[in-house]
């Protein structure tokens, strides 16, 4: 969809996964390396513009690239489709009374053994890191339209914004993520 609309696009492996060598991470922890280093390979190219860099990821990968535009200034745009919690940190933020023990608990010895296991320290919290990326734009895509409001004004990384739900199941990218997907941006400032 992309290519069609006439944009160039790098596509990678993560390590550890596809045709890419090292050792995986699911949960996406220690990867901004290997974001950096398409950008760096991006920015040597004599047909890219170096300011006109953005980044788009699923999943873990929307994590990835809020992580790392939140690191680095090389990423003019992100759109993050799917971000969620990647730590013990996260999701206790996400529970609430007693889902706060029962949450660290599980997701605490989870941390644990893939600190321990993989020589890996969990990565920041991305409420923590989100607020880094204004004033360059950010594009969240979220599938769940029980939970966000046309105009609801909710906190996102500590800042209080506006989110647009605008819905495109039949459009292009509905198809890439799946009927009923909305898109939600959210600007930061």
């Amino acid at each position: 969809m992309l290519v069609r609309h006439g944009y160039g696009v790098l596509l990678y492996d993560r390590r550890g996964e596809g045709r890419s060598e090292g050792d995986p991470n699911s949960w996406g922890w220690d990867l901004d390396k290997d974001i950096r280093a398409g950008i760096d390979f991006l920015r040597q190219r004599p047909d890219v513009d170096p300011r006109r860099i953005g980044g788009l990821g699923l999943s873990v990968g929307g994590e990835m690239m809020l992580e790392t535009a939140a690191g680095t200034t090389d990423l003019a745009a992100v759109v993050s489709e799917g971000a969620g919690s990647r730590s013990m940190a996260e999701e206790v933020d996400d529970a609430s009374g007693f889902s706060k023990v029962t949450t660290a608990l599980g997701y605490g010895a989870r941390d644990i053994a893939n600190s321990v296991l993989q020589n890996r320290l969990p990565p920041r919290n991305l409420e923590d890191l989100v607020p880094r990326i204004a004033p360059r734009p950010l594009f969240l895509i979220h599938a769940g339209a029980d939970d966000v409001l046309d105009g609801e004004v909710v906190p996102v990384a500590r800042q209080r914004v506006e989110l647009r739900v605008l819905p495109d199941p039949d459009g292009d990218l509905g198809q890439l993520l799946g009927r009923g997907a909305e898109l939600v941006h959210v600007a930061l400032g």
